[in-house]
This record gives structure tokens, sequence and C-alpha cells, in this order.
């Protein structure tokens, strides 16, 4: 069980701030593939992957990043600063 957390326009289009997920992904792109296997709505969250960041328990890695022990996963637009 992972806790799975969804931000800015990321969070409109799924329609959820976070949720508990069920998973057997052994990376962020197989948990992203089963989220989209879901329903429609995660297919449109996930459909480019190059305009998401990724997070796993508050630290930046990528989507081929390995979810053995996580915790947390975080999507979430690229930020900007100013």
């Amino acid at each position: 069980m992972v806790d799975v957390l969804y931000f800015a326009w990321v969070r409109e289009r799924i329609g959820l701030p976070k949720e508990q997920v069920e998973t057997s992904a052994a990376t962020v792109r197989d948990l992203v593939a089963e989220l989209c296997a879901r329903e429609e709505r995660y297919a449109a969250a996930f459909a480019d992957l190059d305009s998401l960041r990724v997070a796993l328990d508050q630290d930046l890695t990528d989507f081929d990043a390995p979810l053995a022990g996580v915790r947390e996963v975080a999507f979430f637009p690229p930020m900007t600063g100013g």
C-alpha cells in the first residue's frame, strides 16, 4: 500500500488530492500504467509524463525509480521560481 498525492492540475484532472493505492508496481512508471488502466481521468492526467515531476518520500526522482520500500508518491507539474 502506498499513499499517492496529486498536486495542481494533476489533482484537478484526477479529482482527488490523495489516495491509498494497493500496487504490485516495481517502478513509478509501472504505477502510472496501473493508474491509467483504472479510468480515463488517470490516463488524461498522465498523458504527457514529460510535463510531470515525481517525488518518492519527498525526494525528487524519475519515473524509472523503484518503489520498493516507498510509502509516498507525489505527482506534480514542474515549478518555477522567481
